[in-house]
């Protein structure tokens, strides 16, 4: 009977095509302007790390003062050079990592190339694996190599194109701002959106950085962060050493914990040493730490763009206006045949039927506004960068699942709006109506 409804469905369609064309234009409107907003939304508000974002992990130590602090009394969003190292030699986490920006001069092989300009990161050996980086070839250093300072460095596969053409480079040297290093490993296109690793920066979504190198190595060479840096009160260094002993915030701290357990020894640890910090006389206030997981952070950061929120929730108040428009307009389309429900009814067919066969009529109106809807999704997609900035319209895509959520919105949301005009058509009279006749 579902098909033969549907074959019903098919004839309303062109029995009146000004009625029908107005319920398909609303419907089909209404489902690309959520689309097309929401695939802002959910590239921009998704988890980057689903299968870890729970045991990651980035603590906070205030080094700042009641005085000096964030917003509500909130600690520095990094660390300074003193609690970052204190907490690597403290090594309470599974895994552990520091991290900060550097930009370096790439010295291509040849006579004749130009220096190129690289972004990436100095890290210790545990960010790998903590944070499931994917390699082509190779893989990245080990611990002992942070103890010893090596000059070995991952590159992605975008600089590995550039330098090498894309062959297993594993083993070759590349020359970085004047000093030779090893490539160990060559990762796999990884760029997580957003880049909840390094929040402290304000670009969330720029590129894939193009190499690795050892922390121990970058700090060795006296490398300034290429990101943020966050001081507080007079600023009297004058040297490298000055500058590590003071309290400006640059660093990044990660650790992996793997149980609630865990995370709550790890809070008592940060309390224990903020503690210990003020009774050696470097705090003069109470201990004041914070450790939030992946998800907690990106809220705390507040990484969504508002305008992506408001674009939504505009774009679903414009879809509800047609889906009211669409349940006027089935409600004509359903009440004109109202001689033709009597006849039925007269004949034995049941509500159900009914509406059975109006609802599955309304879901044939849907799949066409659906049709249409993914039409000026795409051209929607193809245009968002008018309203968000570039780095974020790129993330926008037409993929398959949001081709199949086009046409299940379409069609969900118009037989739900059918739900009233069927229930009317179905509680027609048919002795009045075959009386009118």
């Amino acid at each position: 009977m579902l098909t033969y409804y549907f074959q019903l469905g098919l004839r309303s369609l062109r029995r009146n095509p000004a009625l029908t064309a107005l319920m398909v234009m609303a419907i089909g409107f209404g489902v690309a302007a959520s689309m097309t907003t929401y695939s802002v939304f959910r590239a921009v508000s998704g988890n980057p790390i689903p299968d870890k974002s729970a045991q990651l992990f980035t603590p906070q130590v205030d080094a700042w003062g009641p005085q000096q602090n964030l917003k509500g009394g909130e600690p520095a969003e990094a660390l300074d050079y003193i609690d970052a190292m204190a907490l690597m030699r403290a090594h309470e986490a599974k895994r552990q990592t520091l991290l900060y920006p550097v930009k370096v001069s790439v010295m291509p092989e040849g006579d004749h190339d130009m220096p190129l300009a690289a972004n990436g990161y100095a890290v210790y050996s545990d960010f790998f694996p903590m944070f499931d980086v994917p390699f082509e070839y190779g893989d990245g250093w080990g611990a002992q190599d942070d103890q010893t300072h090596s000059a070995e460095v991952v590159i992605s596969e975008r600089l590995n194109q550039k330098l090498f053409g894309g062959a297993n480079s594993v083993g070759r040297t590349i020359n970085f701002g004047g000093h030779d290093y090893r490539v160990v490993g060559i990762a796999s296109h990884w760029n997580p959106h957003p880049r909840f690793y390094d929040l402290f920066d304000t670009d969330y979504f720029a590129d894939e950085p193009d190499f690795y190198m050892p922390f121990t190595r970058a700090l060795d060479l006296q490398m300034r962060t290429a990101g943020r840096n966050s001081c507080r009160g007079k600023l009297t260094f004058t040297t490298w050493q000055d500058y590590l002993q003071s309290n400006c915030v640059w660093i990044m701290p990660w650790v992996e914990l793997g149980s609630a357990t865990e995370a709550a020894r790890y809070r008592r640890f940060l309390e224990n040493y903020a503690a210990d910090q003020q009774r050696a006389g470097r705090f003069d206030w109470a201990p004041n730490v914070r450790l939030r997981d992946v998800m907690q952070w990106l809220d705390h950061e507040q990484v969504v763009p508002p305008e992506s929120r408001i674009s939504l929730a505009v774009a679903l108040g414009f879809f509800l206006i047609c889906l009211v428009n669409t349940i006027g307009l089935l409600l004509a389309k359903f009440m004109r045949r109202a001689g033709e429900i009597g006849v039925r009814r007269a004949l034995g067919a049941t509500r159900g039927e009914i509406y059975a066969q109006y609802l599955v009529e309304a879901g044939t109106v849907g799949l066409a506004g659906g049709v249409l809807g993914l039409l000026f999704t795409a051209l929607g997609v193809s245009g968002v960068g008018v309203l968000f900035p570039p780095e974020i319209a790129k993330l926008a895509r037409l993929d398959p699942s949001l081709v199949a959520l086009t046409f299940a919105v379409a069609i969900a949301a118009t037989v739900m709006a059918a739900f009233y005009p069927a229930w009317r058509a179905a509680h027609v009279q048919p002795a009045w109506q075959l009386k009118s006749s």
